[in-house]
C-alpha cells in the first residue's frame, strides 16, 4: 500500500461519523485478504478499496452497519473474488515462476500477528492456487475466520448450501495436496541438517539431505536474477545451491521464522537478497522456495 495514501485513509475513516473502530480491523483484513490473494500488496490494496467504501457511505448508511467488522470481511472478500479472477491471466505473464509472498511469523508487533501467523506458510498458498477463486474465498472465509456461510453468500452471490459446498471441496482438495502434516520441530530439526550440510560445501553431503524428487523454485519477478524453470532433483538441486554460494561468497544466511517453519534471509552487504523456506516429509527437503523478487521482500527488510 501506498504509505501516503494509507495515511490519508486512516485519517478519513477516523473523522467523526467515520466509524474510527474500524481501523482496528484492518491487521485481520489484511490477513485474510493475503491468504486469498498471496501477496501482501495486493492484500493491502484490496483493504484500502474496502476502507474507501466505507468512507463513501453517507452517516446513515453507516448507522445502519451493526458491525462494521463484518462488512469489511464481506466487502475486501468481494474485492479480493474480483482480484482472483484476473489473478491468473497476470500469472501467465509473469516473468519466470511465481510463488506467494512469504511473511515473518515471529514479528515484535502483536498487531501483525494475524498476518504472520504459522498458517500462512507457502505451502498452503501454493495449494490455495489450485482451487478456483470461489473455492478460495469461501475457504479462507469460513475455515480460517469463521466467517457463517450466510455471509459468505453475500460475498460470493450463491446460497449458503452452495458456500457451504465451496468451502468443503476446498478443504478435500487442500487436504489431498498438501499431504501429511510434519511436526513444527521435527520441520526445523530437518532444515538445520540441510543447513549444515550446506555450509560443508561437499555435493553429497548436501544431496543426502534433500530427497530424490526435491524442487527448487525462485521467484525473481523480472526484477532480478532468478531460475527462470524449476531445478528437479537431488543432484540438481544441490548443486544449484552450491553455484550460488560461490558466486556469492559474501552472502550471510540469517535463521528466521517463518509460516512454513525455520527459514534463511539472505542478505548482501547487509540488505535482504532472498528469503528461502522449505518442505520436508520429516527426513528430507522436500521443497525449496527461494524469493528473490524484491517487491516481495518488503515485509524482511
Amino acid at each position: 500500500m501506498r504509505r501516503g495514501t494509507e495515511i490519508a485513509m486512516t485519517d478519513a475513516a477516523t473523522r467523526p461519523g467515520a466509524g474510527a473502530e474500524v481501523d482496528a480491523h484492518r491487521r485481520v483484513l489484511v490477513a485474510a485478504a493475503h491468504r486469498m490473494l498471496g501477496t501482501l500488496a495486493e492484500a493491502e490494496d484490496a483493504v484500502q478499496e474496502a476502507y474507501v467504501r466505507w468512507v463513501r457511505l453517507d452517516p446513515a448508511e453507516r448507522a445502519a452497519i451493526a458491525n462494521p467488522a463484518g462488512w469489511l470481511m464481506r466487502v475486501t472478500g468481494r474485492i479480493c473474488l474480483d482480484v482472483l479472477g484476473s489473478a491468473r491471466a497476470r500469472h501467465e505473464t509473469y516473468v519466470g515462476e511465481w510463488l506467494p509472498e512469504p511473511v515473518p511469523a515471529d514479528g515484535g508487533d502483536p498487531a501483525d500477528a494475524a498476518v504472520g501467523a504459522e498458517s500462512v506458510s507457502t505451502a498452503l498458498l501454493l495449494v490455495l492456487e489450485t482451487l478456483t477463486p470461489a473455492e478460495r474465498v469461501a475457504f479462507v472465509l469460513h475455515e480460517v475466520f469463521a466467517v457463517p456461510f450466510g455471509e459468505i453468500a453475500e460475498v460470493l452471490g450463491r446460497s449458503p448450501a452452495a458456500c457451504r459446498q465451496l468451502a468443503a471441496s476446498a478443504r478435500r482438495h487442500a487436504g489431498r495436496r498438501s499431504g501429511a502434516a510434519v511436526p513444527r520441530t521435527r520441520h526445523d530439526e530437518v532444515v538445520a541438517a540441510f543447513a549444515a550440510a550446506s555450509a560443508t560445501g561437499r555435493l553429497d553431503a548436501l544431496v543426502r539431505v534433500l530427497a530424490p524428487d526435491v524442487v527448487l523454485v525462485s521467484d525473481g519477478g523480472g526484477a532480478v536474477s532468478a531460475a527462470r524453470r524449476p531445478v528437479r532433483g537431488a543432484d540438481h538441486v544441490a548443486r544449484f545451491l552450491l553455484g550460488l554460494a560461490q558466486k556469492q561468497p559474501t552472502a550471510v544466511y540469517e535463521p528466521a521464522v517463518t509460516g512454513d517453519g525455520l527459514g534463511f534471509v539472505i542478505r548482501l552487504e547487509g540488505a535482504v537478497a532472498a528469503v528461502a523456506t522449505f518442505a520436508t516429509d520429516g527426513e528430507r527437503i522436500t521443497d525449496v522456495w527461494m524469493m528473490r523478487n524484491p517487491h516481495k521482500l518488503r515485509a524482511w527488510v
